[in-house]
């Protein structure tokens, strides 16, 4: 437990029992650097550093800075010790991220020396990075000219510049922005931090070093220690190294507050539409509101519920409203409580632009009866349990949850240096929200911030076919204006720039400089693979697959029917029905009760469709349509009860539901394969080859997204044989011969389960179902099925075009049907290809913002990039891969640090659900531990010749030649010959 230290005052102390943590805030003497501590048995550890940057223009430069901090600094020169951590470390987390008004730079991990390892290179890079002695960095991940012969046409590149190309290519994107502008015209807020394409070239290496200079010094930061730590001995080195080579100094970082609006700001404008699209009932509108501060936690929350219960729950009041007057087809609410001036919107997509006067009487009248009449007390603390629920399981998935415990102080810490606390306790914000349900706080609240508040923007944004193109244009024109208007001598210095800049890029680190990051041993790695949670017993004829795990008193309750019976043309619709079910009425509650029902309850049910690829049996799977649960011990009952309820009564004859329910999907379906394109991609162009991948695309894929879009738009129709489709699965799944059980939880529950799986089997065969009375287990897990549900669809190599300014490109192949097996090495392949071939080849060379591989167990492989300025050129690259490693060398210094950074990705700590679902997932697909160990062992033993001899499988799978592309029209027709098929990713109709 820290104590004190005199190079640091304490600030104040507390115990935060929301976070079972001791706070400490700490100011450092000299520097004036801020410190919070965290002090808990938590052996995740976290350590973060942020700092207060406050942009003043679009150009990108506070994330541009953040890019290029981490291209090397004073005590690690090599180019890219980011990288090198990646490859070689055991982290748990490890990146930085750029908000609105501040830049801050997590890392995390359970190993101390690693732990160590980390923050020293972090803070080292932050402090003291090379940006100053290589302007190349900042052309590298900012903005370049590029011109590599005098003839060429001059182009732009950059990482940043990419990666911000993807993010204005998304209406949702889009609209966030603008919503921001449109509030804050006077402060940070109103501009792009992650910078405008049309912006970053103007920002100059000058302005970037300025930004670097004035913001990233101690007296501006923000240090976070998280977990089971020796503070002081943590706190002492950070003294010693950094900080006290600084002294204290005043800077004007803050954030300021917007003056309130007199009137309602309104401002329209255009986003991009392929051809393809339509642009009636294709407008967005977004009525916001600035509420209050961040500094009123209780109110931040109180807003958050409101947004819950007005807007995000199904059947909502203000949604429903808004759809019964036929403005747009899906309605969202957001709420945005991450800045000074929390912002709480609602938004209509597929509108129209002359819905707009409609679309704010009707917000206005709704929420005027709203608060006049009052709120459903059952809804708020359906809300309320809700929020809570979530903050005690801390469930981040594979964040650590001392990063997330971290991000959360930022909401009240960076605008108040005193109360760093504020928002880690919400459990005490729960306790007094559930209070205020008595009276008509939530109303006041309505009446004040949302009726009342002229500090509001309403937004029309419309589609427009050609734009993206019309701005490919005018930057076209524009850089070859500039190239017009330059000597012969400024074109050859163009030139010279350019090849510098490739040199650089291309130029590796000298080994000196990569020895300088800190490495650990391998004997610093344990043996023995994570065990596999799985107790099998067979409750009257069904699979009951326990998953043993200390849960913290919740259990997670998967009841698993098995597809195998469902017609392959009906296959689809298992992802039409997931949509559905438990967003309609059932025989005892509307859906608008059963949400809150389930809500108030539990931490959440909903259904779910997965496949699981066969191990043993490579090109085999099986899929289950499930309905998963999550809910204390006391609460079981509850769970069993209302997944009988949503499987067995559910109503399918509220035509206007169905099409809300229909609509909604399609918007957000859209929203997912473009924004995701990258797995878009990837999995579809494994769909032409493997049937789990098929299966994943027709359930959640493009095949869905089509589906759902000709529903949608033809729904008069095709309503009543959506009806008899669903009805006749709901009929076909739903049987006890169908259904396997998975629990995670502690044996003390397992008897009640029993019981209820008991109650259920009844209530299958009530439905027609007839099994096997027995308590046997079974011999042999293959009674889990393995089959081929959904054919594989084909050589088809698609280009999708989209309005996009960028490309997602995939490739494709098995190396399983040309006789070769999986082994543990293709887990290291993964990381070599992710942070050296790929991250140099398509990134760094190629300008695009990521790049990722994966092989799975039965052989499918695939090579991706993200948000690439290229196609044809990636798709080069990959070919290189196979000479790539037929000539692999590299030192056993190397090996071993692509060896360690492939366990922190295998070793990454789950929280008790995900080792459930690891269980689970390798129950279904016949993993077994065995398998697992010498994987393990198969990583922890591997040589260059190891992975000189996946060459053989990476060239069959790429010899298969299976490629989708997703991204600009225009950019995949320059390169037609590269595909069988260019169709539009959104719309019915054909590429122009």
């Amino acid at each position: 437990m820290f104590r004190s230290l005199p190079q640091y005052d304490v600030v104040k102390t507390e115990e935060i029992a929301d976070v079972k943590s001791t706070g400490t805030l700490l100011r450092h003497r000299k520097s004036g650097a801020r410190i919070l501590l965290l002090e808990n048995n938590d052996e995740n550890k976290v350590f973060g550093i942020g700092f207060r940057t406050p942009p003043a223009d679009s150009t990108g430069v506070a994330h541009i800075l953040e890019h290029s901090v981490l291209c090397g600094s004073e005590k690690f020169p090599s180019k890219d010790p980011f990288v090198e951590l990646a490859k070689g470390s055991l982290n748990t987390f490890l990146n930085a991220m750029t908000f609105s008004d501040k830049t801050v730079y997590p890392i995390a991990s359970c190993n101390l020396q690693d732990f160590c390892n980390l923050m020293q290179v972090y803070m080292d890079a932050v402090l003291f990075p090379n940006i100053y002695q290589k302007e190349e960095i900042f052309r590298q991940e900012g903005w370049s000219y590029i011109l590599e012969n005098p003839e060429d046409e001059l182009t732009y590149n950059g990482v940043v510049y990419n990666e911000m190309k993807g993010a204005f290519s998304s209406p949702d994107d889009m609209l966030d922005r603008e919503i921001m502008n449109s509030l804050f015209p006077d402060t940070p807020y109103g501009v792009e931090s992650g910078g405008d394409p049309k912006v970053i070239p103007e920002l100059k290496y000058s302005d970037f070093l300025s930004f670097h200079s004035r913001y990233y010094h101690p007296s501006n930061c923000y240090i976070y220690l998280y977990g089971d730590l020796d503070m002081e001995e943590r706190l002492a080195w950070l003294d010693s190294e950094y900080l006290s080579r600084y002294d204290a100094m005043e800077i004007d970082s803050a954030i300021p507050l917007q003056k309130p609006f007199e009137k309602m700001a309104e401002h329209t404008f255009a986003y991009p539409v392929s051809s393809a699209e339509e642009e009636t009932d294709n407008t967005y509108l977004a009525w916001n509101v600035v509420a209050g501060e961040a500094s009123d936690v209780n109110l931040s929350y109180a807003m958050a519920v409101l947004e819950y219960v007005l807007l995000s729950a199904p059947g909502a009041p203000l949604k429903q409203a808004l759809l019964d007057a036929g403005i747009g087809k899906d309605i969202e609410g957001g709420y945005d409580g991450g800045i000074l001036q929390p912002v709480f919107s609602v938004v209509a997509k597929f509108a129209n632009a002359e819905d707009k006067e409609k679309f704010l009487t009707v917000i206005r009248e709704t929420l005027q009866k709203l608060a006049a009449e009052g709120l459903e007390k059952k809804a708020l603390l359906a809300a309320i349990n809700n929020l809570e629920f979530k903050f005690r399981e801390a469930d981040y998935g594979n964040f650590p949850r001392g990063l997330m415990y971290g991000l959360d102080t930022f909401d009240s810490w960076l605008y108040d240096d005193n109360a760093p606390f504020d928002y880690l306790k919400q459990l005490e914000v729960c306790r007094f929200l559930k209070e205020q349900t008595e009276g008509r706080y939530f109303e006041e609240l309505i009446q004040t911030f949302l009726i009342d508040n002229t500090h509001a923007s309403i937004l029309v944004m419309v589609p427009e076919r050609g734009l993206t193109a019309k701005e490919d244009e005018r930057v076209r024109q524009k850089l070859a204006q500039y190239k017009a208007s330059l000597s012969e001598e400024q074109i050859a210095e163009l030139v010279e720039r350019t090849k510098k800049l490739r040199a650089f890029q291309e130029t590796p680190s000298t080994q000196e400089e990569l020895e300088k990051i800190p490495l650990l041993k391998l004997s610093d790695i344990g043996k023995k693979a994570a065990p596999i949670y799985n107790k099998e017993e067979v409750v009257n004829g069904t699979p009951l697959v326990h998953h043993e795990i200390d849960t913290n008193g919740i259990a997670y309750i998967d009841l698993l029917f098995d597809t195998a019976k469902v017609p392959e043309e009906q296959v689809e619709y298992l992802g039409v029905l997931k949509g559905i079910l438990g967003m309609v009425d059932t025989e005892h509650y509307s859906y608008r009760e059963l949400s809150n029902e389930i809500d108030i309850h539990s931490g959440g049910i909903y259904p779910s469709v997965d496949a699981f690829a066969d191990a043993a049996h490579p090109g085999n799977y099986c899929a289950k349509f499930g309905i998963k649960a999550k809910v204390l011990y006391s609460e079981l009952d509850f769970a069993f009860d209302m997944m009988e309820e949503i499987l067995l009564t559910s109503k399918l004859t509220d035509e206007k539901r169905l099409y809300e329910i229909i609509a909604r999907m399609k918007s957000r379906l859209q929203m997912r394969l473009t924004s995701a394109g990258h797995q878009t991609a990837a999995n579809r162009a494994m769909s032409y080859f493997s049937g789990t991948a098929a299966f994943n695309d027709r359930v959640a894929g493009i095949t869905l997204y089509k589906t759902v879009e000709l529903l949608e738009e033809q729904f008069a129709e095709k309503k009543d044989g959506l009806v008899c489709i669903l009805t006749n699965l709901i009929r076909e799944l739903f049987r006890k011969e169908n259904l396997l059980v998975s629990v995670t939880a502690e044996p003390e529950v397992m008897d009640k389960v029993r019981e209820r799986i008991r109650l259920l089997q009844k209530k299958l065969k009530e439905a027609g179902n007839a099994g096997m009375e027995t308590d046997t287990v079974p011999g042999s897990r293959d009674a889990a099925g393995s089959h081929g549900l959904a054919a594989p669809l084909g050589r088809k190599n698609e280009g999708f075009a989209t309005s996009s300014q960028i490309q997602y490109v995939a490739a494709a192949g098995n190396f399983c049907r040309a006789g070769y097996t999986y082994t543990g090495a293709l887990r290291i392949l993964k990381t070599i290809m992710a942070y050296e071939y790929l991250w140099v080849n398509i990134r760094v060379q190629g300008g695009a913002y990521g790049c990722m591989s994966g092989y799975g167990r039965t052989g499918d492989t695939y090579f991706v990039s993200y948000r690439d300025p290229n196609l044809g050129r990636t798709l080069q690259v990959y070919e290189g891969i196979t000479d790539y490693l037929k000539n692999f060398s590299v030192s056993d210094r190397d090996m071993t640090k692509y060896i360690i950074g492939t366990m922190s990705e295998v070793d990454t700590p789950l929280n008790p659900q995900a080792k459930g679902a690891r269980s689970l997932a390798a129950y279904l697909g016949n993993v077994t531990q065995q398998d697992l160990q010498r994987e393990r062992d198969e990583i922890l033993s591997a040589t260059p010749g190891s992975i000189r001899a996946l060459a053989p499988l990476v060239e069959a799978a790429l010899q298969e030649k299976y490629i989708c592309v997703i991204g600009n029209g225009e950019k995949i027709k320059e390169e037609k010959e590269l595909f069988c098929e260019i169709k539009p990713l959104i719309g019915q109709g054909e590429c122009e």
